[in-house]
């Protein structure tokens, strides 16, 4: 992959969001997290196995199916154990994550620097605002007493990335970069985006259970549009641009990972949690390689906030008028 064209970048620019294709080598990029994964999912398995959770660790399953299966039969959903970054609250000494070597490989690969070098500019940095999201098929998905579906395997609902940061990143250029780690369809729960919305201001976000949601009569979510895309593209989405994801009505999993990237020096609206500079041009000496010191940035912040004042991050509280 190499930098984006003068006229993609235009579409981005007019659309509010763009997609890449072959946005780097999955063989050696995508494979290797799919393998790490595995092993994180044979810690969660035999660990929920020994304590009676589960009646197998279903080891002979590949890992969709294995990660179904699994979420099924303990009625819930342990999507914290593979995400690389921390919750928004409730952050425990004990809280787990997952920050290998694979997935700093991906967060850290020549084409996603290059496509965010041509958005950014050529000091980049990896905004710590970063998530694995693990969706399982509806129709086998855990649900509580009332039908509804529980834990983070709930369709995402209309947001704009600005709008689960805090006010001081209003002005940041902040890039998401959007892939699946297998094909993302419009039945296994692709994302869909409202073109040219990101041309608006910063709208109101009202707090739901399944997390904050833009009111749909802020905008026209009529003129929505899904965006399948294959393993190996990405999409890219400017930080206002409104979007959410469809039902995973699908037989299997939906899995991606959803990045972000800013010019370094810029504020990332998460400032507790620990970013790090990707690319530089001026100062290639400052650029982080070592995903050991990755992985301790993490651990380091996590066992700090857990004994500390937590941060928060919701900027609206549901008493806007536009909630009621």
């Amino acid at each position: 992959m190499t930098h984006l064209s003068a006229n993609q970048i235009q579409k981005f620019n007019q659309e509010g969001f763009l997609v890449v294709n072959n946005i780097f080598d999955s063989e050696n990029v995508i494979d290797p997290i799919i393998d790490e994964y595995a092993t994180v999912l044979d810690d969660l398995a035999n660990y929920l196995y020994s304590k009676g959770k589960i009646s197998s660790n279903y080891s002979e399953l590949e890992f969709g199916d294995r990660v179904t299966k699994i979420y099924l039969e303990s009625q819930a959903t342990y999507n914290q154990f593979f995400d690389f970054s921390l919750p928004q609250n409730g952050i425990e000494s004990d809280t787990p994550f997952w920050a290998g070597p694979a997935v700093f490989n991906a967060l850290t690969s020549k084409g996603i620097l290059d496509v965010a070098e041509s958005i950014v500019g050529s000091e980049v940095y990896s905004n710590p605002v970063q998530h694995v999201r693990v969706k399982t098929p509806e129709s086998i998905s855990p649900r509580d007493e009332n039908g509804n579906l529980i834990g983070d395997i709930k369709t995402t609902p209309w947001h704009q990335d600005s709008g689960v940061i805090n006010k001081e990143a209003d002005n940041t250029n902040l890039l998401t970069i959007w892939f699946p780690l297998m094909d993302a369809s419009v039945e296994n729960g692709c994302l869909q985006v409202v073109p040219g919305s990101h041309r608006g201001d910063i709208l109101t976000h009202c707090p739901q259970e399944s997390g904050t949601q833009i009111p749909e009569k802020l905008f026209n979510s009529n003129e929505a549009i899904p965006i399948p895309i294959k393993k190996g593209d990405a999409l890219l989405l400017t930080k206002t641009t409104v979007h959410s994801s469809l039902p995973n009505i699908s037989d299997r999993i939906r899995w991606s990972f959803d990045l972000r990237y800013q010019p370094t020096g810029q504020a990332t609206g998460r400032s507790a949690f620990p970013g790090f500079i990707a690319r530089s041009k001026s100062n290639p000496s400052s650029e982080l390689r070592n995903s050991k010191i990755w992985y301790e940035m993490w651990k380091n912040t996590r066992d700090s906030l857990a004994v500390g004042k937590q941060p928060k991050f919701n900027r609206w509280d549901g008493k806007h008028p536009v909630c009621a």
